[in-house]
């Protein structure tokens, strides 16, 4: 957990830039020191690093990076941050993830949240009104138990959820999937939600 500001952060994830920028300079580095040490001169293997430095524009940023921007993600005690967005916490219903980290399952599947793996996947926010929203995470089974355990906390604990849980009812939140485009062409923006 991170302080920024005066919001306690309690959980971040970056778009994954400074990695993958990191593993293109690694590979292309590799070929240079084994090309320039083993089968040719130094200034031969210079190729290799000119052609890391060429190819990283179009594939390391455009085809490897680009796809996942939306990735970064913060949680603070008051809202859900995906890129610039913020989603205040007031619109998510709390008593729902509460519940779902309580009985170990997701919105997103019948899979439990401990049996996860590391992967690139999709996590369903509920709202209030009956909504949910996907955000992907690298991690998915670290960012539901940091905000599982958050819920829980915010309701008041595990008995006054399953209290709370028996008692109210509330709509059963269904996907946003991503919207077709309008008949002007133009394509609703699926992150409207946190206006």
């Amino acid at each position: 957990m991170a302080m920024t500001g005066k919001r306690r952060v309690l959980y971040r994830q970056g778009s994954g830039f400074w990695r993958m920028t990191a593993k293109w300079v690694l590979v292309f580095g590799v070929l240079y020191l084994l090309d320039g040490g083993l089968l040719r001169s130094w200034g031969d293997a210079l190729v290799w690093p000119m052609i890391g430095i060429l190819l990283w524009v179009p594939f390391g940023i455009g085809v490897v990076w680009y796809p996942k921007k939306d990735q970064l993600v913060a949680l603070t005690t008051r809202e859900l941050r995906v890129r610039r967005k913020r989603l205040p916490l007031e619109k998510v219903n709390l008593l729902h993830v509460a519940r779902l980290w309580l009985e170990g399952r997701s919105t997103a599947d019948d899979q439990p949240v401990l049996e996860w793996t590391r992967f690139d996947r999709v996590v369903w926010v509920p709202l209030r009104d009956g909504r949910a929203f996907g955000v992907e995470f690298r991690d998915p089974a670290a960012f539901a138990k940091v905000f599982g355990a958050f819920a829980v906390a915010a309701c008041g604990g595990p008995d006054i959820v399953r209290a709370r849980a028996a008692a109210e009812t509330y709509p059963d939140p269904l996907p946003v999937r991503r919207p077709r485009p309008t008949d002007d062409g133009s394509p609703l923006d699926l992150l409207d939600i946190f206006n």
